[in-house]
């Protein structure tokens, strides 16, 4: 079999130079998908809480269920990568996406455990992409620009955020205020609220499908682990990147967890009082933040270190948290709707340090910080059990110490890629 070329990545067309500018739009198309999908969760939770009239806890498992797909299926994700390719392995991830978004239209007459498979499903497609898509574009280009290059993809993936919670609000919050208390709903009202997400994601199954066709016939280079860089040894004698899925595993926890509340935390008659309605509309700002943060970071990261720019992200969030925490009135709302803007650069800052100079364990590395989006679903039920017991502001410490180990992670390599970029 040929060798791959010491980039690790072959052209399309060998007799034509690598461009790679049309396969990193393609790839960013993923990114916006997964993001959108992913954002809907926000508003799914207020929403099945009210239909099934179920406690924080209860309400969170809808994370639960999606992210531990992360935890259970990102190693035989990074397997099946390196036994089909990437490009392959992006149109498998797209096709269980579409299973999975198609599985709402009979869980919205069924039981929430219904609801909970087939976020289980959808998530099992996005880990794929995720496995597939972020190292895809952390060897498109220099390695001096990785962080760069993935966070102005990730831009894309967060516009995807952005979208997601206003439409899902208009489409499926909006018939929550029709409802009769969700403590005294009949069974006719709990299902006619249920099968508001039906149409939906109905529509997103058929996108999703679509995607998955055209992304088969398309021409994008081909890429392999085989001599892409130094590593040498054991993926988990790593050190960089056992502390990197730490720090995954704890900000997406975090990022979820705060998008989680939102719409109940700005509901508070001291903060807000907002209707559910209205709060998915600001919880667009918190993601919309994300979204102008890193095409702010990719700028900023072509100069200065990114480890010295997680790190300062990470403690401006620890602020804002506390702020949220002790604050009130709208003050305190956009204290934690701007921990979006700082949140921005985290994943794939993290990510791209984390695979620098793996080489042939890329693959493997790659699943195992996809593994660790599994945070998503365990902080946000810590913190729901916090806001069970000691009221729901206070319970937003919990991220604010999740963000205290990135900051640790940013400031021990903050002088990271400095000889890189001298190159």
């Amino acid at each position: 079999m040929e060798r791959a070329s010491p980039a690790a990545i072959e052209p399309a067309d060998r007799a034509q130079p690598a461009n790679y500018t049309f396969p990193l739009t393609v790839v960013t198309a993923l990114f916006f998908m997964w993001g959108l999908l992913t954002s809907l969760n926000d508003i799914l939770i207020p929403h099945l809480k009210s239909v099934y009239n179920l406690t924080y806890v209860q309400a969170m498992m809808v994370n639960l269920a999606f992210f531990s797909g992360y935890f259970l299926l990102s190693i035989p994700a990074g397997a099946l990568i390196r036994r089909i390719g990437y490009k392959a392995g992006a149109v498998a991830g797209l096709a269980v996406c579409a299973v999975g978004a198609a599985l709402f239209y009979p869980a919205a007459t069924s039981v929430y455990a219904l609801f909970l498979f087939a976020l289980f499903v959808l998530a099992a497609g996005i880990t794929i992409l995720q496995v597939a898509a972020n190292p895809y574009v952390t060897v498109l280009g220099a390695p001096a620009t990785a962080s760069s290059r993935l966070n102005l993809t990730q831009a894309f993936n967060s516009l995807g955020t952005v979208v997601g919670p206003p439409i899902g609000g208009i489409l499926i919050l909006s018939h929550m205020t029709e409802a009769a208390d969700p403590a005294h709903m009949s069974a006719a009202e709990r299902l006619a609220q249920a099968q508001a997400v039906q149409g939906p994601y109905l529509g997103l199954a058929a996108t999703l499908a679509i995607l998955a066709i055209l992304f088969a016939v398309i021409r994008l280079p081909i890429i392999r682990d085989e001599d892409a860089g130094p590593a040498h040894g054991s993926i988990f004698s790593q050190k960089r990147l056992m502390l990197g899925v730490t720090a995954i595993f704890l900000y997406v926890g975090a990022e979820v967890s705060i998008g989680s509340f939102l719409i109940n935390y700005m509901g508070d008659p001291s903060i807000a009082g907002f209707s559910a309605e209205t709060g998915a509309k600001y919880v667009a700002y918190y993601w919309g933040g994300a979204m102008v943060g890193r095409f702010i970071g990719s700028a900023v990261m072509r100069s200065v270190s990114p480890g010295k720019v997680l790190a300062f992200n990470a403690a401006a969030c620890i602020v804002l948290l506390v702020a949220t925490v002790l604050g009130h009135g709208h003050l305190a709302m956009f204290a934690v709707l701007a921990v979006g803007l700082f949140n921005s650069i985290m994943f794939p800052t993290i990510f791209s340090m984390s695979v620098h100079e793996l080489g042939p364990l890329t693959s493997q590395g790659s699943g195992l910080l996809v593994m660790a989006i599994a945070g998503g679903a365990v902080v946000p039920v810590i913190q729901a059990q916090a806001a069970d017991a000691i009221g729901l502001q206070t319970s937003f410490l919990v991220p604010a110490a999740c963000y205290a180990f990135i900051l640790y992670f940013g400031a021990k390599y903050a002088r990271m890629y400095v000889d890189v970029k001298a190159v």
